[in-house]
């Protein structure tokens, strides 16, 4: 019955071809059962909700059961939610000409039942895609009853002269018009009580009452809904009768597990530009942008009630590639691989981003993003590297050979824009650097082999083993005793102290 669509258009060859008339969750049920007996990827593109949340989905399908996705901000919810058109029939059948995909079996408008008592076996049918079948309201202030179930349109009343008590001067909401198929309320705490309440009878008798009209017209419709813990006591709640209606509740989560963050960042960052710039990004790297998200989500100076969004992670990758790019173009290079000042250059997508327990001025933010990065830095070279605070004799002199060489009076200048080959020579002239990266790393190639020395400079300095200035474009680090005293020139009882 596939291809019904293109071969049935009046009411007596519906008759004939054997279809059948069931409702939007029965559907919805069929085609989800069809799905799993044939190993169909049920949710295409969510990761990390194999074993939680997508169970829960299909349980609640399985149920006949409206739903509403509850999770902070940035865990899928939306996208879980506009996936549900796929368990539709990609054809369905309605009157002709109908505002709210009338079943030519079961016509509810008075336009429908005219039409039917009208020609009979003759009535056109057309049919409507499931992509048509998805209706979706973001829960604003200034939503009213009129928007959702609809009202009287006193215009098409004088317009046709018809009195105000004829059904068809009845204007109808988005709910109706998504008859037979899918309506999605987003962050429905937002939406006024007394709104909500025009909601309890589709939810339960599954019927509407327009303003003015003695009738209840019965609408079949799946509803689904998402919100966000938080709303319910800094922006509003949903009021309790509308949430006894709503059968299943389903948790929403952020990545519980690094691989699957990464993959989904992977999956959803725009990395691949198709220029002529190749910007290589070393896996190690890719570890560092996701371990950003997760310390911000155990960081003591972010609101973890507003939650810190999948999307950070996902624009925080997009402009590390932005700034290696911008790099290779302003020395003419055709090739780069991301290094650790291009990660400081996420800063901008975290602080849009990270709410924090206490506001105050901008530099807080930017204080607070530069501590998150340097944590996350820190823990994917523990993962990786011996500890440099080991009480360990022998972990702390594996990096010993560096720092007497920082003692020597050395420095390394990394700027943001040094050529390729002048970033290699200051990495190569640390002796021992290599050598380390070559027993502890994981570097794929001579470019990524620099990128691995670039962490473990900036890796000892977050465990205050080198000094870094970060001044402008100038990355330069150094011995930390010896920038210690420089700071205190100047002071004490030398003549420098003294006017002339």
């Amino acid at each position: 019955m596939r291809d019904l669509h293109n071969q049935i258009h009046t009411l007596a060859e519906l008759k004939a071809s054997g279809w059948k008339s069931e409702t939007v969750k029965q559907e919805l049920r069929r085609n989800l059962i069809h799905k799993i007996r044939n190993k169909e990827e049920l949710f295409p593109g969510i990761i990390g909700y194999d074993k939680t949340v997508i169970p829960q989905v299909q349980h609640a399908i399985l149920s006949h059961h409206d739903l509403i996705l509850l999770g902070l901000r940035g865990q899928a919810k939306t996208r879980i939610i506009r996936g549900l058109v796929d368990f539709l029939d990609e054809f369905m059948p309605i009157v002709a000409g109908s505002e709210i995909n009338d079943d030519p079996y079961k016509p509810l408008s008075k336009y429908a039942r005219d039409l039917i008592a009208e020609k009979g076996d003759e009535t056109p049918i057309s049919w409507v895609h499931r992509s048509e079948r998805y209706g979706e309201k973001l829960a604003t202030p200034d939503t009213t009853v009129a928007d959702l179930i609809g009202d009287i349109d006193p215009i098409k009343a004088a317009a046709n002269r018809l009195s105000l008590a004829d059904e068809s001067v009845i204007n109808f909401g988005l709910i109706p018009r998504t008859n037979r198929g899918l309506f999605v309320i987003n962050e429905l705490p937002d939406l006024q009580p007394r709104i909500q309440v025009a909601l309890l009878n589709i939810m339960q008798e599954r019927d509407i009452q327009i303003r003015g009209f003695n009738i209840r017209i019965p609408i079949d419709v799946f509803m689904a809904f998402s919100a966000n813990p938080e709303d319910y006591t800094s922006r509003g709640n949903i009021i309790t009768p509308l949430k006894d209606r709503i059968d299943a509740q389903v948790i929403t989560h952020y990545p519980k597990a690094l691989e699957t963050a990464i993959q989904i960042t992977q999956q959803e960052a725009w990395h691949n530009r198709e220029d002529d710039i190749v910007v290589q990004f070393p896996a190690i790297y890719r570890e560092i942008i996701e371990r950003t998200a997760f310390a911000a989500r155990e960081s003591e100076y972010v609101d973890q009630k507003s939650g810190v969004s999948t999307r950070m992670t996902i624009t925080a990758m997009e402009q590390v590639i932005s700034s290696a790019e911008r790099r290779a173009i302003i020395n003419n290079e055709n090739k780069t691989t991301v290094r650790i000042s291009d990660l400081f250059h996420m800063v901008p997508a975290l602080t849009g981003k990270l709410e924090l327990v206490y506001e105050g001025e901008q530099e807080g933010a930017l204080k607070v993003a530069k501590h998150i990065i340097g944590k996350a830095i820190n823990q994917t070279f523990k993962n990786h590297f011996p500890d440099p605070q080991s009480k360990d004799e022998q972990q702390k002199k594996t990096y010993k050979a560096i720092t007497d060489w920082f003692a020597d009076g050395n420095e390394v200048n990394l700027p943001d824009v040094v050529p390729c080959t002048e970033y290699q020579k200051e990495l190569a002239a640390i002796p021992s650097l290599a050598k380390l990266v070559d027993e502890f790393g994981d570097a794929s190639n001579k470019f990524e082999t620099f990128a691995w020395m670039d962490l473990v400079l900036e890796s000892l300095h977050q465990n205050s083993m080198l000094s870094k200035q970060d001044l402008d474009e100038q990355n330069v680090y150094s011995d930390m005793l010896g920038s210690m005293f420089s700071h205190f020139t100047g002071f004490g009882e030398g003549p420098e102290n003294f006017d002339a």
